[in-house]
């Protein structure tokens, strides 16, 4: 489910429970609810039809289309190879029984066996035929969610749980998957078989047909009411094990706070509070069940006590012989499976539609933009022949002047163009984040951002690799406007790193190298780890290719952060994005890691958040970020001299953000 935003700046999305957190730049404005809005399922849609929700899935079915259409003819042979038994039941009654021949006898149960072996041989095919194609479909759509997601923009990342996420990525595609491995196929099959059965039935004494149909009026409307009711109730549990998905995750990831804050029971309660919601609504899962079961099973068993008494009536009468009898008897007791089934599969079919509506609402989130067409995006080349080795360039003379700020009326580098930016869930007419901001870094140069927390400086870093998008006006790289550019193109141009760092579940090296293009190597990997003083890796049980655990916390906070620093330095990029990336290292790790990456900022183009005045000094000038707006730019020295804010922020004293 969607959530709401409730910061000023930049979204945490790694906040543990039980205590409070803090985001990497911005205090929240309001405090975490005390019930998450994504509690809640969304409404449902009105006059949602399930059979037009489950059509949706037709572009994964259809590659295996011809294989499932096989497999349900086999299982309709199947079936219908059953409803012949009753028929070699009447044959043996009313002839070998009958008449006393052992020879008959033996030879119907011949036909029974051949009969019974090859529809348990039919149903074996339909399994074999479905099991691999049905594996391929999830397999599929998983893949396409995954990818998805990784195209969704940041905002989307912020307003969902992540448990949401999984739930729809685990437990919803495999309701999809048993949906079409037996629902699909046998609402049809079962359809086929009860006809055909009916059809038999009626042949072969058509009062006593009459009265086994007599509940189909009553079924059916059960059944109508039922999918209207059971399709709220599947919806609201789905959505409940999401909820209960993003507190499990969110209780491992944040065991150390929980612990350390002795916050174990309340997290226990609240766990139980959730898990005691899901089981009534299970439980009302379940009562809907038992009604459309007890109606479906009860109803046609009245019907076939009734046709046994009529039956042995008629047998008495001599109007109908005991051989038709056995035979309308087997053949309704054959017809049981397929009518108690129904609710059966009606429910798994609703429970399949709300599981197609929820993955279908992320697949239906818009991706971040393309690449614009006609643009006029340059074509991007390495650049290792230019001296930022593994770097990205434009493609001719003319363009690499433009890294100059040659011929572009000295635009070159990184420049903001009286940017503003405003969160999309923002309430209307509240103040932008970012305000006309109006900075221009030029080529080669680093500059240092500081400002008071909340003033906007991690969404600002941000808007640069386009994790958001500019409410309005425009930032360029060497003149050119990112929002031209393809991303792949612009983010092979950025590197950027983060204050608070993430690590993947793979070994330290595959971590760093993310950072590189894919024919980097061992060479590139030490000199990022010589720069970020990470040289720590070399010592792990087995070095650069060990295992650094989920979100990498099994390190230390400073080891986690050089690492991402040398993720960030490793591709030698031509701009370069730095988020307090020192903010966790001791005093002398950070003096090793500024000597370093002084020689990293005179190859690149730099911003950098800062918030110690040893990180400012990495920088050529200073921006001081105020109110969502810059309101300084020089040195240091210049703006300790000149600026109050500027030197009440370096010497830390807490300046009034009103």
């Amino acid at each position: 489910m969607p959530t709401t935003r409730a910061t000023a700046e930049e979204p945490d999305r790694t906040e543990e429970p039980g205590a409070a957190s803090e985001p990497a730049d911005a205090e929240r404005a309001e405090s975490w609810p005390a019930e998450p809005e994504w509690a809640e399922p969304p409404a449902k849609a009105p006059g949602r039809s399930a059979v037009r929700t489950l059509l949706r899935l037709w572009p994964y079915v259809r590659p295996v289309r011809v294989r499932l259409s096989v497999a349900a003819v086999v299982a309709i042979v199947a079936s219908l190879v059953g409803l012949f038994i009753p028929l070699v039941l009447k044959w043996m009654v009313d002839g070998p029984v009958a008449d006393r021949d052992p020879a008959g006898v033996w030879l119907g149960a011949l036909y029974l066996l051949l009969l019974g072996l090859t529809e348990a041989l039919l149903f074996g095919l339909r399994r074999w035929l479905v099991a691999r194609p049905l594996a391929g479909v999830e397999a599929s759509m998983r893949a396409d969610l995954y990818r998805h997601l990784q195209r969704l923009p940041v905002a989307f990342h912020d307003r969902w749980a992540s448990g949401q996420l999984l739930s729809r990525g685990t437990t919803d595609l495999m309701l999809l998957r048993m949906f079409l491995a037996f629902p699909l196929t046998f609402l049809l099959v079962n359809a086929v078989t009860i006809v055909v059965g009916v059809i038999i039935m009626l042949a072969q004494d058509w009062t006593l047909g009459l009265v086994i149909l007599g509940p189909v009026v009553p079924v059916i409307v059960t059944c109508v009411v039922f999918e209207r009711k059971y399709n709220s109730v599947a919806r609201l549990a789905q959505d409940q094990v999401g909820d209960l998905t993003t507190v499990v995750e969110e209780s491992v990831l944040g065991i150390r706070i929980i612990k350390g804050f002795g916050r174990h029971r309340s997290q226990a309660r609240a766990f139980r509070e959730l898990s005691r919601t899901l089981r009534g609504t299970e439980l009302r899962k379940a009562r809907l069940l038992s009604v459309i079961w007890g109606v479906i099973i009860t109803l046609p068993e009245i019907a076939i006590g009734a046709a046994l008494v009529l039956g042995v009536v008629q047998v008495a009468d001599g109007v109908l012989s005991a051989g038709t009898l056995v035979a309308f008897l087997s053949t309704a007791l054959a017809l049981r499976w397929p009518v108690d089934s129904i609710g059966f599969l009606l429910a798994m079919s609703q429970e399949a539609a709300t599981a197609t509506e929820r993955y279908f609402e992320v697949m239906d989130e818009e991706p971040e933009s393309g690449d614009p067409k006609g643009s006029g995006a340059p074509a991007l080349r390495p650049a290792g022949d230019g001296g930022t080795g593994y770097g990205y360039g434009y493609g001719d003379g003319e363009d690499r002047a433009r890294e100059d700020g040659a011929g572009n009326g000295g635009d070159g580098g990184l420049r903001f163009h009286g940017v503003t930016f405003r969160y999309p869930d923002a309430a209307p007419g509240s103040a932008p984040t970012l305000d006309r901001i109006d900075l221009h870094i030029r080529p080669g140069e680093s500059m240092a951002l500081v400002g008071a927390t909340g003033s906007g400086k991690t969404t600002l870093t941000a808007l640069v690799p386009r994790l958001h998008e500019v409410t309005s006006g425009r930032i360029t790289l060497d003149g050119e406007d990112i929002a031209t550019m393809p991303r792949d193109a612009l983010r092979g141009l950025v590197a950027v790193a983060f204050e608070e760092p993430t690590l993947f579940s793979a070994t330290v090296g595959e971590n760093v190298l993310m950072g590189a293009p894919p024919d980097a190597g061992g060479t590139e990997l030490d000199r990022a780890l010589a720069i970020a003083q990470a040289e720590f890796a070399h010592a792990l049980p087995q070095g650069t290719a060990t295992q650094v655990g989920e979100q990498g916390l099994s390190l230390s906070g400073g080891q986690r952060q050089r690492l991402a620093l040398a993720r960030a330095v490793v591709g030698r990029p031509r701009f370069l994005v730095l988020d307090d990336p020192l903010s966790a290292l001791d005093v002398h790790t950070e003096a090793a890691v500024e000597a370093a990456l002084r020689r990293v900022l005179a190859e690149t183009t730099a911003l950098i958040v800062a918030h110690r005045p040893s990180t400012v000094l990495l920088a050529d000038r200073v921006a001081l970020l105020s109110g969502g707006r810059v309101t300084a730019v020089g040195t240091h020295q210049e703006l300790l001299r000149t600026n109050t804010e500027y030197a009440h922020l370096m010497s830390g004293t807490e300046e009034d953000e009103r």
